[in-house]
């Protein structure tokens, strides 16, 4: 493709990106499905700049105000251009030039505000600092109230495009035998820092390169991701309920470590979510698993197998503050500011009746990838109010190998402090009947 090209197909895609629900890497997987002609080098080039203009939003939104132009998907793109890649204006004129492939000639008030910006650069004395560290408006005094001093650091690090985690699945491989399999690629591969199965890669590459995300024997997972599902402990023999599985990322991981023996179920009210958590399953030879279709959080099968779970984890549906850095295009979506009082009720909802399947002695996990203390710390004090039955298992107590990641009892990951996405867990335990009398 010449440089024109891509410039059209990173407009296309944005404004697809835009007008469709669906979180942008699955927009964009399925615009690159539609379009097999599109080689690898350009569909990395098109990408990277379609998510740096997702990383920018806000900062290039101000400047299009800040010049009296219209937000716009291709005047984003113009003043990323001049400010983000160092293009001169003669250069936009001869990539916007209207030719076959290429974008529309530059309109009158496009050239006035590449004009405009000759001189300048990204960011402004007069920028706001919710601007400059891309936080919407709904969410900045949340978490300047859960970072306090490290706020700015906090945002800066969920502006960076992530690694690639990697989840080695033990049935079928070692990480050794994976790193060794990246670095005969010539990538550089390590061990993470804290998840027992990981390995973080720091460049991008063509996936379709590495063999063992076709055989099942790799997941893409973010660490914060993996350690989730360790703390839920899942041993050989045990019954895990997963109820909130979605695509089964972390039901794979704690399949994996039950080495083929015990159950684990995995739940989720959307049927399509639950097709691919099958195949995903079936794909790296875990068969001591099973999927259940449910009608709502309330469902009667809950109900029916009340207190028969040695494990249960709830990955609760939440705002993504955590992932900004992996999905920027959720900072933006309408329904993250207006449905934050929604979410925190079916929380509370989900909370409380996945609890119910766990069995006296048994370990509750309740995990969401959110920075706000609404959806993490002051939901499970809520919980723990309403049920006198369950305490809390401090980080340190219930995985002590993961005491340089805990917050005093809770586990919270941040981009800043982690490397990894934001992520906040919380083990609970069921006490027995007599222990609760008791007390």
């Amino acid at each position: 493709m010449t440089p024109a090209a891509r410039l059209q197909s990173t407009l296309e895609l944005l404004a697809e990106v835009e007008r469709t629900a669906r979180p942008a890497d699955a927009v964009t997987s399925a615009y690159f499905r539609a379009r097999r002609h599109i080689g690898d080098s350009d569909r990395g080039a098109i990408l990277e700049l379609v998510y740096a203009l997702l990383r920018h939003r806000a900062r290039l939104g101000w400047w299009l105000a800040r010049l009296r132009q219209d937000d716009t998907p291709r005047g984003r793109l113009l003043v990323w251009l001049m400010l983000g890649d160092g293009k001169s204006p003669d250069q936009l004129k001869r990539l916007f030039d209207g030719a076959k492939f290429a974008p529309a000639a530059l309109s009158a008030p496009e050239s006035a505000l590449v004009a405009g910006l000759r001189g300048r650069t990204m960011l402004h004395p007069d920028m706001p600092d919710e601007v400059r560290l891309e936080c919407p408006a709904w969410a900045a005094d949340p978490l300047r109230r859960r970072f306090g001093p490290t706020f700015d650091a906090e945002m800066a690090a969920s502006l960076l495009p992530p690694p690639l985690d990697l989840r080695v699945n033990p049935i079928k491989t070692t990480r050794a035998e994976v790193l060794g399999d990246l670095k005969r690629l010539g990538l550089d591969a390590e061990v993470t820092p804290l998840a027992p199965q990981g390995i973080r890669v720091r460049e991008r590459f063509p996936l379709a390169r590495l063999a063992g995300l076709k055989t099942g024997a790799v997941e893409i997972q973010d660490e914060g991701s993996q350690l989730v599902a360790a703390l839920v402990d899942a041993r050989p023999g045990d019954r895990v309920a997963d109820f909130c599985a979605g695509a089964g990322g972390k039901t794979l991981a704690m399949a994996a470590g039950m080495q083929g023996r015990g159950r684990i179920v995995a739940c989720d009210v959307s049927a399509g979510r639950l097709k691919r958590a099958a195949e995903r399953l079936r794909g790296a030879g875990l068969h001591n698993t099973e999927t259940r279709l449910l009608t709502s959080e309330t469902d009667k099968w809950v109900k029916r197998h009340k207190g028969s779970f040695d494990r249960v984890l709830i990955d609760a549906p939440c705002a993504g503050t955590g992932t900004w850095r992996r999905n920027p295009d959720t900072r933006w979506r309408p329904q993250a500011e207006t449905g934050l009082d929604d979410l925190l009720a079916l929380q509370a909802r989900i909370f409380a009746s996945a609890a119910r399947l766990v069995r006296p002695g048994g370990r509750l996990v309740y995990a969401t990838c959110s920075l706000l203390a609404e959806e993490n710390e002051d939901q499970v004090a809520a919980f723990l109010a309403a049920n006198p039955g369950f305490r809390p298992v401090p980080v340190t107590e219930a995985a002590p190998w993961l005491a340089e990641a805990n917050d005093g009892d809770f586990l919270s990951l941040t981009p800043a402090r982690h490397a990894t996405d934001g992520f906040f867990a919380a083990v609970l335990t069921r006490d027995p009947p007599e222990a609760t009398a008791a007390g």
